[in-house]
């Protein structure tokens, strides 16, 4: 699909030409609307029969020339947010930053934008900066070529429309889809410092569409890369989620890594990945996501945070049971300290931050087989993924290989065939101590007992 797009954009350029045409048309591109989500050509059709401009604009219009599926629609118009929500019941506008609106159409939510002015021109109530560079609200309106600079990439300017099929390129983005370029509109670290997260985006771009960033957009990276500090941790989150659970993390890890803006989303797992174990782990736990994704299967950020934690968590309760504190609350100690440190980078909410911390647990636990213990275990709402986070510590080296093929053994076995796996576990002395502690459950002093 990508081969036929080049032909035609090759064949499509004049000679002499120094740059693209501002208009491609649709004999010399490959996006057909077939491929566009009925709620996107609704909403596009009911803003034109308004008499608004309207556009599908960004991802979906890049991911379709280069042969995907893209899942979301957004449309760009010159309808500002109160206009075109006239137009769609149900509808409403939301953000501060910039003001969007999300129109719904049956079970679709198609997200509308206005098109953006520069925020230069717009009164203080408008748009606002802080003293870093970064825009804190950026409600400036204006025409299709101010919103086209106004993008983040070249390859996220591309506008597509009913009206004659035509895609209206301002920017040299399908140069840089041929030439697999992932480029800044602008100067990169003006566009950065308004937005850090843009560095991000450029990151999660190349990854997921396998792209080069281009030498200029790259070269602040590294020197910028403390800005993130100054995004909120909530929003943090949420774009971590994008990065590593949408089926390209490890690539995605690799090349943040790179660019040196993983210490500033992971300080401690990024402090860890000197040891071998550790940095084996992180890339397992992402390749293990990446193919779970792929195989349609369900993804939790409790995993993923979970393992990218669990080095640091590991070694500090090495350290802190180093000096007498038993296994036990010596975990509870460092999953404490990782998890707070964590939160002042990204968010990691309760309904995560749990199940998280469970997994951790288990590990303490999963040894413990003897008696119902390993029944009880197998019936725990985490055991699953306490299971599969061990396997991924025996596969890294982190601890030595066998419990996890036991835990395997006793999943597939029936009754008899458990309690026969217990049985011969107990008759070779093992499943029944606690780490660090003497077996069985202590007993009180009988002048105790009589007292109580």
């Amino acid at each position: 699909m990508l081969n036929s797009l080049i032909s035609s954009i090759k064949r499509w350029r004049k000679p002499g030409r120094s740059s693209l045409p501002r208009i491609v048309a649709r004999s010399d591109h490959n996006l057909s609307r077939r491929d566009i989500s009925r709620a996107a050509l609704t909403v596009m059709k009911r803003l034109q029969e308004a008499g608004f401009q309207a556009y599908i604009v960004g991802g979906g219009v890049r991911d379709l020339l280069l042969g995907g599926h893209p899942k979301d629609f957004d449309v760009a118009t010159d309808a500002t947010p109160e206009e075109a929500k006239k137009l769609f019941r149900g509808s409403r506008i939301v953000g501060r930053r910039f003001r969007i609106l999300h129109a719904r159409i049956g079970r679709e939510i198609i997200e509308v934008t206005t098109f953006r002015g520069h925020h230069s021109e717009g009164e203080e109530h408008e748009a606002q900066q802080s003293e870093h560079g970064m825009l804190l609200r950026d409600n400036v309106y204006g025409d299709l070529e101010s919103d086209a600079v106004r993008r983040d990439f070249t390859v996220n300017a591309l506008y597509y429309t009913t009206d004659g099929f035509e895609i209206h390129d301002y920017t040299g983005g399908m140069r840089d889809i041929e030439q697999r370029k992932i480029r800044m509109i602008g100067d990169p670290a003006t566009r950065y410092k308004e937005d850090p997260v843009r560095m991000l985006r450029a990151v999660r771009f190349a990854a997921k569409l396998d792209f080069e960033i281009e030498d200029k957009t790259a070269a602040p990276l590294e020197e910028l890369a403390p800005l993130l500090r100054n995004i909120a941790p909530a929003r943090l989150f949420d774009e971590v989620l994008k990065l590593l659970m949408s089926g390209y993390g490890e690539r995605t890890f690799e090349l943040l890594q790179r660019h040196h803006l993983w210490h500033h989303l992971f300080p401690d797992n990024a402090a860890m990945l000197d040891q071998p174990a550790a940095l084996e782990l992180s890339h397992l736990a992402l390749r293990n996501t990446d193919q779970r994704i792929r195989d349609d299967k369900r993804v939790t950020p409790a995993f993923l945070y979970a393992a990218l934690l669990w080095p640091a968590v590991y070694s500090e309760q090495q350290r802190i049971a180093g000096k007498g504190t038993p296994p036990v609350p010596a975990l509870a100690q460092a999953a404490q300290k990782v998890t707070g440190s964590q939160l002042a980078h990204t968010a990691i909410p309760k309904r995560f931050s749990i199940p998280m911390r469970e997994i951790w647990d288990l590990q303490q636990r999963l040894p413990q087989r003897g008696g119902s213990r390993a029944q009880r275990l197998s019936e725990h709402p985490r055991f699953r993924a306490a299971y599969d986070f061990l396997l991924l510590r025996e596969e890294c080296g982190e601890i030595p290989p066998g419990l996890g093929q036991w835990w395997t053994d006793f999943q597939q076995a029936d009754g008899e065939q458990r309690q026969e796996m217990v049985r011969k576990l107990q008759r070779n002395g093992g499943g029944n101590k606690r780490r660090g502690s003497r077996g069985g459950r202590r007993r009180r002093p009988r002048a105790e007992q009589k007292s109580q």
